[in-house]
């Protein structure tokens, strides 16, 4: 190196500095691209590895759901059963003075022309009409708490609404009578599908 004149040994660092910005730019423009892409693909992969699992979950499942669908449409089958079909006030009546029985304290002398069956407002799309009555009458407090409590756990496919609770007046309630309320309330049941 002490041989070589100046002016080769400027010729040789520009040469040594020409290279070190060529590799330096193959790192940044072509290495570096590579393995952004390589991180990418082997992401992809994980993702597809991820799906892969859950298909083969899902296949191996697949009995299992199968039951599952079975048994819910059995559930169904029975809940439709005892929906509302044929002559639908005959229907309403009936199943109230039914289930009415055991609460002998609660009064329900008041029953309105039934409206439907016609499109639920339930929710869009719903494969089932309802059918709606307005009941009225009388009860104690608890008497028609746990009436009502029941009465909706028993027919999950009938619903109560703009329930309207009143003392009854005091001119017109014996001393027997303190403490009843006179009720009034919307019952929309859903209609058998073909009903």
């Amino acid at each position: 190196m002490n041989r070589l004149s100046k002016e080769k040994k400027n010729q040789l660092v520009l040469v040594g500095i020409v290279f070190a910005i060529v590799l330096v730019g193959l790192w940044f423009g072509l290495i570096s691209v590579l393995q952004k892409k390589a991180a990418q693909i082997a992401k992809d992969r994980d993702a597809a590895e991820q799906k892969l699992t859950l298909v083969r979950n899902s296949i191996a499942n697949a009995g299992a759901l199968e039951a599952q669908v079975g048994e819910a449409a059995a559930r169904l089958a029975k809940l439709e059963t005892s929906m509302a079909s044929g002559d639908l006030y005959s229907w309403a009546i009936n199943t109230l003075r039914q289930f009415k029985q055991p609460y002998d304290r609660v009064e329900i002398p008041q029953f309105s022309q039934i409206d439907g069956p016609k499109a639920t407002s339930m929710l869009a799309g719903f494969p089932y009409q309802q059918a709606s009555l307005s009941i009225g009458g009388t009860a104690y407090f608890t008497d028609f708490g746990q009436f009502l409590a029941d009465f909706e756990n028993r027919f999950p496919y009938v619903r109560v609404q703009n329930l309207q609770l009143e003392p009854l007046a005091a001119v017109a309630a014996s001393p027997s009578e303190h403490g009843k309320l006179s009720f009034r309330m919307d019952i929309i049941a859903l209609v058998k599908p073909g009903a």
